[in-house]
């Protein structure tokens, strides 16, 4: 059998990569022969990812809330691929930035779009049952999420707003015991930090630390304020970072304050679900004036954070109602 040019082309190059290493590439072709082909399920673990489904309780909705917090995890570890991709790019350009940002915000409008479908896929009495096997275990302790948020935004921004001002010029180590989630994790009654929160700084406080001294010049809004300092056309990659903002702060936290709403607030007694955390504050956005660009935001439009989508789910559920 007569080899094409192309064929030839491909074996030589082939000789020469495995000459550079020192290896024999009939070795190497001995192994390709006798290999079997790879298949979807081996691929991408398939038996391994459906089998990482392991209910506290009979309750069988319970399935669908481990199966769709799996999924978002997931979706978090792509923001997270497209977030290196952009702080480590050794000649990022504003499109390149624009493209991966991009990417982001469809991840996140997969998620925020798709909540509801683990929100109407329960039952309330099956949900109040087997969310309280699962204490102190909470939504809450998503490391990924804070990850996300210390990559989008210089370190400041993430604080508590009644601390940011005297915080500016704080070391990195300082800012942390006064960053925005601690306080969405108290006791309602003490003001005390619950056992969620303590176990969540106990396993993540090194690794957030670390990544926030990482980005502290190569967080998205530093990124950009360099591009447009180096006069690159910055307008479609300020865009997308302002639906950024949009879908980590407000769009995603109203997800959960609507599920909330719906499953917690009607009776005191089902508040012991969230471990007595202060969500009521803790996830509307407009009390947490959480804001990553607020360069890219009128005083008006960050005066007014968030309030407009709060209303305007309070006024669907008390229509459903």
């Amino acid at each position: 059998m007569d080899f094409t040019p192309e064929i030839k082309d491909k074996l030589h190059r082939l000789q020469e990569k495995y000459t550079a290493m020192g290896q024999d590439m009939a070795s190497y072709l001995d192994g390709l022969l006798y290999a079997d082909f790879l298949t979807y399920w081996d691929y991408i673990h398939l038996d391994t990812l459906l089998s990482l489904q392991s209910p506290k309780t009979p309750i069988p909705d319970e399935e669908i809330f481990i199966m769709y917090h799996q999924i978002t995890e997931l979706y978090f570890k792509l923001a997270l691929h497209e977030c290196r991709q952009i702080a480590e790019h050794e000649n990022l350009t504003a499109e390149f930035f624009t493209a991966r940002v991009k990417r982001i915000n469809a991840y996140f409008n997969a998620l925020t779009n798709s909540f509801e479908v683990m929100v109407d896929g329960m039952e309330k009495e099956q949900f109040l049952k087997f969310r309280m096997s699962l204490l102190p275990a909470s939504g809450f302790q998503s490391g990924q999420y804070r990850m996300i948020e210390i990559c989008a935004t210089d370190f400041i921004r993430l604080v508590d707003k009644s601390k940011r001002v005297e915080l500016t010029n704080a070391t990195i180590e300082e800012q942390f015991e006064h960053i925005y989630w601690k306080f969405g994790a108290t006791e309602l009654a003490s003001g005390k930090q619950t056992l969620t929160l303590k176990q969540f700084i106990d396993k993540y406080a090194a690794q957030f630390l670390q990544l926030a001294k990482n980005r502290v010049t190569t967080n998205f809004s530093a990124l950009y304020h360099q591009l447009q300092a180096n006069g690159a056309d910055v307008s479609a990659l300020a865009d997308e970072l302002r639906k950024l903002d949009l879908y980590v702060n407000v769009e995603w936290p109203l997800s959960h304050y609507k599920s909330a709403v719906r499953y917690l607030e009607k009776d005191p007694v089902d508040i012991a679900a969230t471990g007595g955390t202060n969500w009521q504050k803790y996830l509307p956005p407009r009390f947490q004036k959480r804001i990553f660009y607020p360069f890219l935001w009128t005083d008006m439009q960050m005066e007014e954070w968030g309030k407009g989508w709060v209303l305007s789910v309070l006024k669907t559920l008390k229509n459903k109602d």
